[in-house]
């Protein structure tokens, strides 16, 4: 499996300059090479293949003055920029003909030197290297001074070098490892309901407080912004309040995803198997809820526990998100109807009293299980019931977000 590991990287003065040449002649052939194809496009000609791009935007262009500055940098970057062209084209083509799931697909667009992130990529063919000295070497670029916080488990086969709009540069290894880093088998399972007020509640009954770090960080970056617009535009104090933002808010997201880290970490390690509902993340994020559900960052969360569970030989998986897991009685299967947000706890016609979390969280981790049933062939969701009347019919007038608007409520 390919794994990245990210590093923060000092460059010199003089590499600094050598590397926003590289980030230059990148995005130049990366939207010559757009160009070219949307050229050909109007006027009626056929594709550009990947040859004839290269040949074209690369090794013709460098004989010529408006682009003979492309021959400073690493061949490696600027192959590599056609590289992405050609993948961003490929997904528009997958997600046009529906090959591709998910969300569509815009086409590529071009590329500014405004871009608050500058990528290069190195391969083995630029014969980048792992001083002895802790260092890596880089083609034109020279030796970079890299933090290393850890080892790396193989050699790597590709190497990004990344400045964000903190000025921050990190350099990014692609690995292939084939060891075996299965953990030791777990007795436990569980299933995570996801919140605003807790992050996360646990069908064994933990509840996971939202740490809000946006929240937390409202004050300071109101004031930056703030300071930032009353800067001229153009002038260097503007540029200098633009970094002291974009530094504050990579400095929330660092928060979140080192904490993030330490709880999938901690969930994957405990659990044999994770099940949690495959919430519409990017629908909930244009409602009123917006900015709660942006600062706790599911998707991101998500990501991570799927990955682990797939690192470390754990079962991972998504349900249904228009199962009515805050509805159902865990214990009977009964479905009460919809409550008001307000309602946190309830009483079944059976007798059992819940907590409305972790009676959701429950009843993922039973949905999860049936959906993977297991070796012994037990039945693990609950018993079917009839449903009452008035819960047999469908109304026309339901609106479909109401669903959404309920699993996400301040549990």
């Amino acid at each position: 499996m390919q794994l990245r590991y990210n590093f923060r990287v000092y460059p010199a003065p003089g590499q600094r300059d050598a590397l926003a040449r590289a980030f230059g002649c990148a995005r130049v052939v990366f939207n010559d090479a757009l160009r070219a194809r949307q050229t050909a496009r109007e006027n009626g000609r056929p594709y550009l293949s990947d040859g004839e791009l290269s040949k074209q935007v690369i090794t013709l262009a460098k004989a010529t003055p408006q682009r003979e500055w492309l021959g400073e940098v690493s061949a490696v970057v600027l192959q590599q920029a056609l590289a992405d062209l050609n993948t961003a084209y490929r997904n528009f083509f997958a997600s046009v003909t529906g090959k591709r799931k998910g969300r569509k697909v815009a086409p590529p667009r071009f590329r500014s030197r405004k871009d608050n992130r500058q990528t290069v990529r190195f391969t083995r063919n630029a014969r980048f290297a792992v001083l002895g000295n802790r260092r890596l070497r880089l083609p034109k670029i020279g030796d970079l001074d890299v933090r290393w916080s850890r080892e790396l488990p193989a050699e790597p086969s590709s190497v990004t070098i990344a400045k964000d709009a903190a000025g921050r540069y990190f350099a990014s290894f692609v690995v292939t490892t084939g060891r075996d880093e299965a953990l030791p088998t777990a007795e436990s399972e569980v299933g995570i309901d996801l919140g605003l007020t807790h992050f996360a509640v646990l069908s064994d009954g933990t509840k996971v407080a939202a740490p809000r770090f946006l929240r937390q960080a409202a004050r300071r970056l109101a004031r930056l912004q703030k300071s930032l617009s009353r800067k001229v535009k153009g002038s260097n104090n503007r540029k200098k309040a633009v970094v002291k933002v974009a530094r504050a808010h990579a400095k929330v997201a660092d928060r979140r995803r080192d904490w993030q880290h330490k709880l999938s970490t901690a969930i994957i390690r405990d659990n044999q198997a994770v099940y949690v509902e495959d919430l519409c993340v990017a629908g909930l994020g244009r409602t009123r809820l917006a900015k709660s559900v942006h600062d706790a960052g599911w998707a991101g969360f998500t990501g991570m526990l799927q990955y682990k569970a797939d690192r470390y030989g754990r079962v991972f998986a998504r349900i249904d998100r228009w199962l009515p897991t805050s509805q159902t009685c865990s214990e009977c299967g009964r479905i009460d109807g919809p409550k008001p947000l307000s309602v946190r706890s309830w009483t079944c016609p059976c007798g059992s009293v819940h907590d409305r979390d972790i009676n959701a969280a429950r009843n993922v981790l039973a949905a999860g299980q049936a959906d993977n049933s297991n070796d012994r062939g037990a039945q693990v969701r609950a018993a079917p019931v009839l449903a009452p009347r008035r819960e047999a019919v469908t109304h026309s007038d339901a609106a479909p977000s109401t669903r959404s608007v309920e699993r996400i409520s301040t549990h």
